[in-house]
């Protein structure tokens, strides 16, 4: 299952995720306007994130590889596009 928005970065942020990952579950939030006018913000929008996901790639892991794990999918939008990125993420038997 998976809900997310709209916006460009966000698609491009389920895709690599769905790629990746193959998550039972993947809900990706834009947080961006929340952060109008503080240090990160782009004008463009799409800027902050928090991404809810759910996979077996996660079993077995710890909470810093399981990060890795979505920090590698997205490093290129981290580089160039997403200010800043909150994930959660869960193991299959954790949902």
């Amino acid at each position: 299952m998976t809900d997310t928005t709209t916006g460009p970065v966000a698609a491009e942020i389920t895709r690599r995720l769905e790629t990746a990952l193959s998550p039972t579950r993947l809900v990706v939030t834009d947080d961006s306007e929340k952060h109008r006018g503080h240090s990160g913000h782009d004008a463009r929008g799409e800027s902050h994130f928090t991404v809810d996901v759910t996979s077996a790639a996660f079993d077995g892991l710890n909470r810093v590889a399981r990060q890795r794990l979505v920090n590698q999918a997205l490093a290129e939008l981290l580089t160039e596009r997403v200010h800043a990125l909150a994930i959660r993420a869960r193991a299959s038997n954790e949902e």
